[in-house]
Parts: C-alpha cells; sequence; structure tokens
C-alpha cells in the first residue's frame, strides 16, 4: 500500500513536485489541494492515464426487470493490482446479498486473481472451460461497461468534489446508490399510468357504493 503525507507544508509540497520524476518509485504529488490523488494508467490511446483513484463496480449479470442495478462500489487506494481486489470484492457482495456468488465475470486485469473459488470466475476473452450457458452470460460481461459510464457522467464519480480518501469512499457509494434509485424512478414511471385507474376505480366504488335490490 502507498502511504502519503497527511498534511505537508506548502514549501515541502513545492520541494516534492521539483525532486519527483516520471519513473519515480514510491508516493508522488499529483495535486496539491488533493494529495490522495493517484496516476492510474489505462491503457487506452485516447486516454492513457486518469488521476483519480481505482473504484471497484459489481452489477448482476443478468438483467433485472427494472435495469443493471449496482450491487457494490467500492473506492480503492493505492493503486493496487485489480485481481487481489477480487476476493475482498465477492465477500462484500455475499455479505451484502446474503446469498453466494455462483460465477463471476471480469475483465483481462483480473488475470492471476486469488478468489476462494477460482473455478467460479470466467475472464473475459477465456476460451477453456467456457460452453454452453457460461458462454452466453460471459458475453454479457460488457453490460458493466455502460453502466459505469452513467456512473460517471450522470453521477459524480467523473469528478469527484469531496475531499479526503473518505469523500473518495462516500462519493462512490452516492454514485451508485443515486444511479439505483434513478432505475427505480424510472420502473416507477412507467408502473404509474398502469395502476393508476385500478386505483381511481377503488376510489370511485367506495365514494359511490353500488346497492342491488
Amino acid at each position: 500500500m502507498i502511504t502519503c503525507p497527511k498534511s505537508p507544508p506548502c514549501p515541502c509540497r513545492a520541494h516534492q513536485i521539483e525532486k519527483q520524476r516520471r519513473k519515480d518509485r514510491g508516493w508522488k504529488l499529483y495535486s496539491c489541494h488533493a494529495l490522495e490523488t493517484e496516476c492510474i494508467g489505462k491503457g487506452k490511446a485516447h486516454k492513457p492515464y486518469e488521476f483519480s483513484c481505482k473504484v471497484s463496480i459489481s452489477t448482476k449479470n443478468a438483467r433485472s426487470p427494472g435495469g443493471q442495478f449496482v450491487i457494490d462500489a467500492q473506492a480503492i487506494h493505492g493503486r493496487p493490482y485489480d485481481a487481489s481486489t477480487l476476493a475482498d470484492v465477492v465477500a462484500r457482495v455475499e455479505a451484502r446479498t446474503g446469498a453466494r456468488v455462483q460465477r463471476c465475470y471480469v475483465d483481462k486485469g483480473y488475470r492471476g486473481h486469488k478468489a476462494p473459488d477460482p473455478r467460479r470466475v470466467f475472464i473475459s476473452g477465456q476460451k477453456r472451460g467456457v460452453h454452453g450457458q457460461i458462454k452466453e452470460e460471459l458475453r454479457c460481461r460488457a453490460a458493466v461497461e455502460p453502466v459505469i459510464g452513467h456512473l460517471k457522467n450522470d453521477g459524480h464519480m467523473g469528478r469527484n468534489y469531496l475531499k479526503g480518501r473518505h469523500g473518495d469512499k462516500a462519493n462512490a457509494i452516492l454514485s451508485a446508490t443515486g444511479y439505483n434509485f434513478r432505475l427505480i424512478l424510472r420502473w416507477l414511471r412507467r408502473l404509474f399510468p398502469k395502476i393508476l385507474p385500478l386505483i381511481l376505480s377503488q376510489i370511485s366504488e367506495e365514494m359511490h357504493p353500488i346497492s342491488a335490490s
């Protein structure tokens, strides 16, 4: 785990910026007002680096009737390798849902993971042991990418306005909560026009009871 000083004075920050180099290992200062900022290599041509912290997002593989809900969201500091976080993610999901995770579908960044049951983990592009239902479910793994896009654009995960590492963790949870609430409200907007006539008819019958002779 990479640690950073809690609150170095301004002269120390200026000296740190002056002496640090691109290939240096250890903690680096990327933002004077947010010391917890980290540089994350994305490996993409249009965006090779991001300056923030890693966030783990978990969703159900099968789409629910109301949409693709977020089950777990956790900000992770220290730039850990993705595969080393999988065991903790599975434990959190099982603790929150009260159900055992049957299978995990992850991207290629999780190679070399140390999950409790490695046979339940399937990596994108994997060929061995992928057949039938597992093959169909593995194709649906990419459904988490639009969810991440909505969390960044519609929520505040793309730009965090909360301070410190606790702010990063709170922002990830609040962004996922807001996304789930938006799905629930959209589902209610579709359901309400269907149940409104039934509610009005029930009210009219109670106000004007029909008497039979």
